[in-house]
Parts: C-alpha cells; structure tokens; sequence
C-alpha cells in the first residue's frame, strides 16, 4: 500500500489530542490511516505496534532496519513484525529520521541514569496496551517518532545519546496499515535528556479510513 492520504476519498473516524505525559492505544484495520502531528514541535512520540489477530507477531526492529537499509525511519519504510510481515507502511513524514534504536524511557531508567523518580514512557506504553490484554512481556525495542539519535563516527564519551528533535510545529507522520493492527504510543513525559528540548508538548492522533 502507499500513496499519501487522499483527503477526497477519505473519512477520520477519531482525532485525539494526547498532552505531554499521555499514552494512546487503538486497532486499526487493513487500509486504515493512523496520523500523529506534532502540534508544538520538538516532541518524542515511543510508538509499538502488534498484529491483531495474533499480538505474539509485533514490531521487530532488526528486521525493519535491515530491510530499509538505514537506521533511521523515513517515508517510503515499511514496520516489519518478527516473522517479517509488513505492519504498516510510513506513507507521509515531513520529518524525517525517526529514531529505532534509543528504546523507551521509564521509571527505572530514569533512577539509573538520572537520579530522577519521573515515569517515562514504559509506563505510558502499558497502560496503553493493557485493554487488549498486553503487558510487560510484550514491550519490546520500540520506535520514536521525531526523535534523534545520531549515529556517527567520531562521538565522543560522555555525550548524551538523544539530540533535541527537529520536527517543527505541525510535522506529521501518516502510517497506512498493512493488516489488521493494535498500536500503543507514549507522548514522551522525558525533560531530563534532550529528546523533548526540555519542553514536552502535545501531540493529535487521528485515525483515516475510507
């Protein structure tokens, strides 16, 4: 499937605002068009996704990576499940370079890694997938959309992992379902590394079908 979202032929059956710190889960069927806008811009967005009819099939990074032949997600990338299945396809992005390998911030990583008692989107991401009866053992490395995590040659010891995000106010990312599809996100609550710029934002996530 691809194509951008034709707006003529198009329905939105949901449009959600998720603030700073909120977490979302829907199902999706085949066809159908999840859209996540950045509304301020420079916002983390951890995002899973999982087969409907059978969530033991979920979003693998390592076969999403080796397929697109690059690291970081942009339009055109399809999001592959463990038995390399397409999930869902990344048919509009106006960012770009979307994140797979940083993972998902929580609780616990941040009391490792910063001294910091604040929930993270671990958390967020079980109470999202907790209505179809998903938990701990179904979190795996995740996506983030509009996040950065460069990766390069000469990075040098002691430099955060994460960069600010350079997705602007209204950047959006459309993902146009391969199968039948549950899908969790976080709207990243993190001020302690620079994934957020210090400011996390809300964001608008909209389902299209037709």
């Amino acid at each position: 499937m691809g194509g951008e979202v034709n707006k003529m032929t198009k329905s939105v059956r949901l449009t959600q605002r998720i603030e700073s710190g909120g977490h979302w889960g829907g199902r999706l069927s085949a066809g159908e068009v999840l859209r996540i806008v950045d509304l301020e811009g420079r916002q983390g967005v951890d995002f899973l996704c999982y087969s409907a009819t059978n969530p033991e099939e979920r979003y693998h990074a390592p076969n999403t990576i080796k397929k697109a032949g690059h690291i970081a997600l942009e339009k055109g990338d399809v999001l592959y499940s463990d038995v390399a299945r397409a999930l869902m396809t990344l048919i509009e992005d106006t960012v770009g370079g979307h994140d797979t390998i940083g993972g998902c911030c929580s609780a616990a990583s941040n009391r490792l890694l910063y001294d910091s008692d604040l929930p993270g989107c671990r958390e967020n991401l079980l109470a999202a997938l907790a209505p179809f009866g998903l938990g701990r053992r179904d979190i795996v490395p995740n996506v983030n959309f509009f996040c950065d995590v460069p990766v390069f040659d000469n990075y040098q010891f002691g430099e955060n992992v994460f960069r600010p995000s350079h997705s602007q106010a209204g950047d959006r990312i459309s993902l146009q379902m391969e199968m039948d599809v549950i899908c969790a996100l976080s709207n990243c609550p993190q001020v302690n590394n620079p994934c957020n710029d210090g400011q996390p934002g809300p964001i608008e996530v909209s389902i299209i079908s037709g």
